[in-house]
């Protein structure tokens, strides 16, 4: 499907006409861009190879405003990475907005870049605990007459279906959940003894959330261990035990919303302080909600001297497993390195490609949603789904 989009956009570049807007694909932090920026992406593609008598392509007509809570992400950077790649191959105008984690720069970012020419919007919201930061954004498309396409953080159905030109490309929340809870009790029934450190018959942990009232968090939180716990019972085992009796949440929240690894490193040096094998109370496993908060615990634990590689085979090296989401590159790498236990891939390739489907129709002239019937969306609205995995090395 995509090589026929594809396509059909080269064709229709070859009789476009450039058009000024938002920019280039450069970025910016809280400052709106300069007007006067020449755009690196809409240059038009180079036509050595062709006949003199054939113009070069000319630069498309769209021009889209791509808006991510924050570029410090690690997973986000990596769908910037790829969005970036796929955008460019279309010869569309783009412009990147970094949020930096403010809802209220986010929304000057979205109404500078309208007022400055941008005729598509693409928004990873930052605010995600309820849905009147992406009801504004999507009123300012509506009211400009522009689409515009959520990502990655859940937007309400209310606010997808108040407007015919809005869609949302995102995962399964509960979906991410779920398969880590499988993967946490698989490893667990199979390494038992050797992560019940002090032999008491249950698996003390820390569960790292990330934010609260997202529901990716929300969902990865509740399923993680509930699973778990469900197919540890199957096998006659006791359920996960929250290293903090006294914590009723059975969780530790990034308080800046940002998902980030220095927060669970924070957490971490803090818990190692009191909690420890030689006071016969160690927290035996990590779970995280993304794998930057994954990386942060490690590092922790590593200054401690665990995990700094481990042989299972031999049972050498002392070890704590931790489990993330998101696959990202550097997680893989602590997989495979015996520093890290697990991750749930959320492809952000095919998060850069699903949303790149849906630029192209617009890009040719097709409606949001159409070719979109071999991707997974949902009933009555338009949400896509982009499937997670499982990746242990």
């Amino acid at each position: 499907m995509m090589k026929k989009l594809l396509a059909s956009i080269l064709a229709a570049a070859m009789i476009g006409t450039a058009l000024a807007g938002c920019g280039g694909s450069g970025s910016t932090s809280s400052a709106a861009p300069a007007s006067s920026a020449a755009p690196a992406s809409s240059e038009a593609p180079a036509a050595s190879s062709a006949p003199a008598e054939t113009p070069a392509p000319a630069a498309s007509d769209l021009n889209v405003g791509v808006f991510y809570y924050t570029f410090s992400d690690v997973y986000i950077t990596s769908v910037r990475t790829n969005m970036d790649a796929k955008l460019n191959e279309l010869g569309v105008t783009f412009q990147n907005y970094d949020g930096n984690n403010n809802q209220a720069n986010q929304l000057d970012q979205i109404n500078t870049a309208i007022t400055n020419g941008c005729n598509l919007l693409v928004v990873n919201i930052v605010e995600t605990s309820s849905p009147d930061a992406a009801q504004t954004a999507c009123d300012a498309a509506k009211t400009a007459g522009i689409p515009i396409i959520f990502f990655n953080r859940e937007v309400a159905d209310d606010v997808v279906n108040s407007y015919e030109n809005c869609a949302f490309v995102g995962t399964d929340a509960a979906e991410a959940g779920h398969m880590q809870g499988q993967m946490i009790a698989e490893y667990l029934l199979a390494n038992y003894d050797a992560v019940d450190l002090n032999k008491d018959g249950a698996i003390s942990y820390v569960m790292f959330k990330g934010q609260e009232g997202n529901a990716e968090a929300e969902y990865r939180t509740q399923f993680a261990v509930e699973d778990c716990d469900k197919l540890l019972a199957e096998a006659g085992k006791e359920p996960l035990a929250f290293y903090n009796a006294g914590n009723a949440s059975k969780y530790l929240v990034d308080q800046t919303g940002a998902w980030s690894s220095q927060a669970a490193t924070d957490y971490m040096n803090t818990i190692l302080a009191e909690y420890s094998e030689a006071n016969n109370n160690m927290v035996e496993m990590v779970i995280a909600n993304n794998d930057g908060m994954a990386e942060g615990a490690i590092a922790a634990l590593q200054a401690a001297g665990y995990n700094n590689g481990y042989d299972e085979e031999n049972n050498i090296g002392k070890f704590i497993p931790v489990f993330g989401v998101d696959a990202v590159d550097s997680a893989k790498e602590k997989i495979q390195n015996g520093q890290m236990t697990g991750t749930i891939m959320q492809d952000a390739e095919g998060m850069a490609n699903t949303i790149t489907a849906l630029v192209s129709n617009l890009n040719s002239g097709a409606a949001l949603m159409d070719n979109t019937s071999s991707f997974n969306v949902d009933a009555g609205v338009a949400k896509i789904r982009v499937p997670y995995g499982v990746y242990t090395g």
